[in-house]
């Protein structure tokens, strides 16, 4: 079945008198989502640094670009596969790494429901070193759908590697070691309620899980402010390149650096031998006054060359997003509040209808205008536009 099929669906359910149950465009999406969450949790999710101009900026990097249509080509079947560390993918969508998803779903395993999306769909999960349920319950959950792990690295050396080593051992198909979250970064949202979920012990399943942070907290079923105190001593690692022979001897999987930004990290990345780097600024969480992602990407493509994978998220709220990025040169891209305002309104089955939309806009953008592959858009005229603002 062809991703863009999604939409007849939606037809002939009409002819029934179905209609689908949760909004299909990203703005009435985080509407509905922002009135299901309790005010704190909708302040972690929504919120981004300072003023939140670099959240907006992401966004609105993508409305000003236009993708110049192709006639005659004959696009009437599509191909969205793409191959990522060895493995083939049905498309060049992923569920980008969210931390506590758990508390976000109305039965407190958020974690669990979006692998459960991912298995039904195909579409990769990044799972978050942050959440509800054990890296490992998480990975079964997602079936034979792959799987990538992203690790917030610890200044404790041994913890770091049992976290890698269960995953490894969990069947993950990669490591993304996120580089930009060793400090949170000033969130007025988060600050105005005094709210910080892991400080109220959330999504630490991975922590109380690990035998290293057990034997680091031995009293962490009887007291768990040890935990939180714990976790939070020991939590960011700022990371250097020197660091980066340690992290490569830790495991044989694909490593893939995120918060890759500049052209001159991704060059250096990969001559440490990452095998991988990940365009993100965090969705705009972290660094304010902050250049859009999507603005980056051509440059950190141009640096890396086309043997290097280059993963993106930031600002992407439709499959039109996914297929400009694509375009300007991801080789896979991915989706992350859209599909936890899914998951906080119907649960995997909200992820789902997520993720099949995004697939459905963009198989049907790429057959109109006239790219019958992801090979056939990295030669795409992207022009950049002067669009009016989404309504």
């Amino acid at each position: 079945m062809r991703f863009g099929d999604f939409q007849n669906e939606i037809y002939f359910r009409g002819l029934q008198g179905t209609v689908p149950p949760w909004p299909l465009t990203a703005a009435a999406l985080e509407s509905a989502a922002e009135a299901a969450m309790p005010a704190s949790v909708w302040s972690y999710v929504a919120g981004g640094a300072g003023d939140e101009r670099t959240q907006r900026a992401n966004v609105a990097s993508f409305a000003r670009r236009g993708i110049v249509p192709r006639m005659l080509v004959g696009a009437a079947e599509r191909d969205l596969g793409v191959d990522l560390f060895g493995t083939h993918l049905a498309s060049p969508v992923f569920l980008a790494p969210v931390g506590v998803l758990g508390i976000v779903a109305q039965d407190g395993h958020g974690d669990l429901a979006t692998a459960r999306a991912s298995a039904r769909t195909g579409v990769p999960m990044m799972a978050s070193t942050l959440s509800e349920d054990p890296l490992e319950a998480v990975r079964e959950a997602q079936g034979e759908t792959p799987g990538f792990f992203q690790l917030y690295t610890p200044t404790d050396r041994e913890l770091a590697a049992s976290l890698v080593e269960r995953a490894e051992r969990a069947g993950f198909g990669a490591l993304v070691v996120t580089l930009d979250t060793w400090v949170t970064g000033w969130r007025p949202r988060d600050l105005q309620t005094a709210n910080f979920p892991q400080l109220r012990g959330a999504a630490l399943a991975n922590y109380l899980s690990d035998p290293v942070f057990r034997a680091a907290v031995p009293d962490a079923a009887s007291d768990p402010r040890s935990v939180v105190e714990y976790w939070a001593r020991i939590f960011g690692n700022p990371l250097t390149w020197a660091d980066l022979t340690w992290l490569r001897s830790l495991t044989d999987l694909p490593i893939v650096l995120k918060g890759i930004c500049a052209a001159d990290d991704a060059r250096r990345a990969v001559d440490a031998g990452m095998d991988g780097v990940y365009v993100s600024n965090h969705g705009g969480r972290q660094a304010n006054s902050g250049v859009p992602a999507l603005d980056l990407l051509p440059e950190v493509v141009a640096a890396v060359g086309t043997g290097t994978p280059v993963l993106f998220d930031s600002g992407v709220r439709s499959g039109t997003d996914v297929v400009t990025a694509l375009a300007m040169g991801a080789t896979a891209v991915g989706i992350g509040r859209p599909y936890v305002h899914g998951l906080a309104l119907g649960g995997a089955a909200g992820v789902e209808q997520v993720i099949r939309s995004f697939l459905a806009e963009a198989d049907l953008l790429m057959a109109v205008d006239g790219f019958p592959d992801v090979a056939s858009l990295r030669s795409a005229d992207v022009r950049v536009v002067d669009l009016p603002p989404a309504v």
